[in-house]
């Protein structure tokens, strides 16, 4: 049997944080110089990736959604052919949380740098 403490651990690991601003602007600071941007009127950051075509687009779109399922975290997105814009935000604490922060590290790193 669990003890309260590791129960509590465990609780505190999966919920859904939202940033406070000096974690945000720590946190962010990559993700910006990166070309990630603050959406107007939102506590949300979004990217638009452009491929080399439709097939490695969905490619992207499909490793980044196997992610999504393992973390439970799922993007707001829209694709045409080789583009795809991405919005993060955590609707369960009302903006931007640490899960935001991974799951837009995670999209550049298998993008290879392929931004619009």
């Amino acid at each position: 049997m669990l003890s309260v403490s590791r129960v509590l651990l465990r609780r505190m690991a999966t919920k859904k944080i939202k940033l406070e601003q000096a974690d945000k602007d720590e946190k962010l600071a990559p993700l910006l110089a990166a070309g990630w941007s603050m959406v107007d009127g939102r506590d949300a950051i979004k990217k638009n990736y452009q491929f080399n075509n439709f097939n490695v687009a969905f490619g992207f779109m499909t490793r980044v959604a196997m992610k999504a399922e393992q973390m439970n975290h799922h993007p707001e997105w829209f694709n045409v052919y080789n583009k795809v814009e991405v919005t993060l935000s955590t609707h369960d604490c009302g903006g931007l949380s640490v899960k935001d922060v991974t799951m837009a590290t995670f999209m550049d790193t298998i993008s290879d740098g392929k931004t619009s």
